[in-house]
């Protein structure tokens, strides 16, 4: 089977060249992301002064905007402290049988 070629150049694909296009395009991808949620932010905050024509609920829309546009940039760091936490809470909770029995009624037997 020969090596994938570019249709245009026909130089030859390597496996960088996918993996550096694959980062490109994972990074446009967060780009775009946070444009959007940007994007969205700004909306809610209009919209909520729109219907309410509140300071106070401006306030809190534009908090809780500013909230969900710091957790989208900063995923990876949200998903690193996150995994950590999970896999140093410990071993499994240990379970006991379920035995049932005529005094027991299906409880756990000691």
């Amino acid at each position: 089977m020969p090596a994938p070629t570019h249709p245009v150049t026909g130089q030859v694909y390597l496996a960088g060249d996918i993996i550096t296009w694959a980062n490109t395009k994972i990074t446009q991808l967060n780009t775009l992301a946070l444009a959007a949620a940007v994007l969205m932010a700004i909306i809610a905050v209009l919209m909520a002064w729109w219907k309410t024509r509140s300071f106070v609920a401006t306030l809190v829309a534009l908090v809780l905007a500013g909230l969900v546009v710091w957790a989208v940039n900063n995923m990876t760091t949200i998903k690193t402290k996150v995994g950590t936490e999970v896999t140093a809470s410990g071993p499994p909770a240990a379970v006991a049988p379920l035995v049932p029995g005529p005094d027991h009624g299906g409880r756990a037997t000691e």
